[in-house]
């Protein structure tokens, strides 16, 4: 062999190894597009906003879009039109989507918080507080069919008061608008999401007296769902969907309050720190953020109770039926912190 082709030889083995080298030393730079329909844009849903801020969706190749869609009737329609991938909204649209009967159902995927997010905010502060202290008050509470009023309602049964007879029930106001209203001297006591309880308990309006999170006990209160087509024709995308959410909350539960709250401040910037840190804490203090996106039988039986209570459930529909924890099991016992 004369010394050209030799040279030519070496030359195309150094060619081949230095493109094997590359190859393998290059991570794939293609990425899924998911769009996620949030119902509100809520520090309840803390963990959703460090998966995007820590870039935990992203290191999945994922690019999430993220979109809010106020009300869960606006979120059920965006996600049953198409318009979104996945939604994050209560459980209960799910059912609801279910009595109406449909060929494609919405199926819960990845629960993201595992409480009621309201409290009871009066206008005077109780070191103690009694639940009959509610018999024959005004009370300002939240839309009929939402998880928020059929967890207050389920409270109130559970202290023996009756909400239709014990006390005079304030349904027809706007969700945006019950802070206000209640600001502006409307009822006793009022049924607050965060941070506007806080805000309240801020401008001494009013004062926190009771979690009606901790009253109703577990739920899959807020969960990522999307149809049963989606699922069969994207299980990858939903698998790396759910283990970023899974680091998500491993990170959540193992960070302190501050570093929650600065995670999730980009998504909050009209918020006042202070105001951000004391949600955090509330929260995290009385567990409200899932540790995994399992949606158990016991909480999914939890959350029937809570309808059949409030008179919206036409018949109890199976655990198995709606909840397909397949992709939670998976990220639980293969995501680490």
């Amino acid at each position: 062999m004369n010394n050209r082709k030799r040279v030519g030889i070496a030359l195309s083995t150094v060619l081949l190894l230095s493109i094997v080298v590359s190859a393998c030393g290059t991570k794939s730079t293609e990425t899924t597009k998911v769009r996620i329909g949030e119902v509100t844009r809520s520090i309840f849903y803390a963990p959703q906003y460090v998966a995007l801020s820590q870039g935990f969706f992203k290191d999945e190749g994922l690019d999430v879009e993220l979109t809010t869609t106020p009300g869960g009737d606006k979120t059920m329609t965006a996600l049953l039109s198409n318009a979104i991938d996945v939604a994050l909204v209560g459980s209960e649209t799910s059912i609801y989507v279910s009595q109406q009967g449909s060929d494609d159902p919405v199926i819960n995927f990845a629960q993201l918080t595992q409480t009621d997010g309201t409290f009871l905010v009066a206008r005077k502060k109780a070191d103690t507080f009694d639940w009959k202290a509610l018999k024959g008050s005004v009370f300002l509470g939240q839309r009929k069919g939402g998880m928020p009023q059929m967890a207050g309602e389920f409270t109130l049964k559970k202290h023996n008061i009756d909400p239709k007879k014990d006390l005079e029930l304030i349904q027809n106001i706007e969700f945006a608008n019950i802070a206000s209203a209640y600001s502006s001297g409307t009822g006793e006591y009022v049924q607050l999401f965060e941070p506007q309880a806080s805000i309240v308990e801020k401008e001494g309006k009013g004062f926190v007296v009771a979690s009606f999170g901790v009253e109703s006990g577990h739920l899959p209160y807020t969960v990522y769902m999307t149809k049963q087509s989606f699922l069969k024709s994207n299980a990858a995308t939903t698998q790396k969907f759910t283990n970023a959410i899974q680091r998500a909350q491993l990170w959540v539960a193992s960070k302190s309050v501050d570093e929650i709250t600065t995670a999730v401040l980009p998504y909050f910037k009209d918020i006042d720190v202070g105001i951000v840190k004391n949600v955090v804490k509330r929260y995290k203090d009385q567990g409200s953020f899932a540790t995994d996106g399992i949606v158990d039988e016991q909480e999914w039986n939890n959350l029937l109770d809570v309808m059949a209570s409030a008179g919206e459930l036409k018949e109890r529909v199976a655990w198995k039926t709606l909840v397909n924890n397949s992709f939670a099991e998976k990220a639980r016992t293969t995501v680490k912190p």
